[in-house]
């Protein structure tokens, strides 16, 4: 008999930045190739999640990603979804001076939540909106190099990056064996093993905190069943 093929690696990733940068349009354009325009969109509230599969050098990965709100008043909800993710893909929007200011923040957090293997990509948003661009690329390179993140200038208008700023982060995950072993980076220094919660209730049968899944129970979620 051949050989059973391999199981698919699981890989979370999660989507974080201010309010109103475009990550859940970014989210929306690479999972369903739509994208919904800035005056019918509205704000996260609490988490979204998205399940995504791919083959990615050679290998079947499943993406579980979380879209998470940029509003502060969210911020104590989503900072347990850290827990598991082996990479993190921060956005901006380039015609925001502010939301690109507020990436220093945003790192401080990773600093308290992740382990520092973890891929990071900044995602600088709207590129669309270049008549109205208040962060020059040349600038974001110099900050994402100093930071020790992965960069990506990108559309959810247009598609234009959307899709390169998920693969080069799965892949600099899947050349990063550990990151996808039995124990999650954020648990790895303490050797625990990966638990499983459900993102709906906050809490799996074991009472752990939201961010490790099962994602085979979330099946029914990425074939158009509930995903709240």
């Amino acid at each position: 008999m051949p050989p059973a093929p391999d199981p698919p690696i699981n890989v979370k990733l999660l989507l974080i930045g201010n309010s109103s940068v475009g990550k859940s349009s970014l989210l929306l354009r690479f999972s369903d190739e739509q994208w919904l325009p800035e005056d019918e969109a509205s704000a996260t509230i609490g988490v979204d999640f998205r399940v995504h599969k791919m083959d990615v050098k050679g290998k079947k990965v499943k993406l579980s990603i979380w879209d998470t709100a940029g509003q502060e008043r969210f911020r104590t909800i989503t900072s347990s979804y850290y827990r598991g993710a082996q990479g993190i893909i921060l956005v901006y929007d380039v015609s925001s001076r502010e939301t690109f200011d507020a990436l220093p923040r945003w790192f401080s957090e990773l600093e308290t939540y992740v382990s520092e293997s973890v891929v990071k990509i900044i995602v600088g948003n709207k590129v669309d909106k270049e008549y109205s661009r208040q962060v020059p690329t040349a600038e974001a390179e110099k900050f994402a190099e100093r930071m020790g993140s992965l960069f990506v200038e990108a559309s959810a208008k247009t598609a234009v990056g959307v899709r390169e700023t998920f693969r080069n982060v799965v892949e600099h995950i899947i050349d990063t064996p550990e990151l996808w072993g039995t124990a999650s980076p954020a648990e790895g220094k303490r050797g625990a093993k990966t638990k499983t919660a459900t993102p709906a209730s906050g809490r799996g049968s074991g009472g752990t905190m939201p961010g490790n899944i099962d994602l085979g129970a979330q099946e029914q979620a990425a074939d158009g069943g509930c995903s709240c």
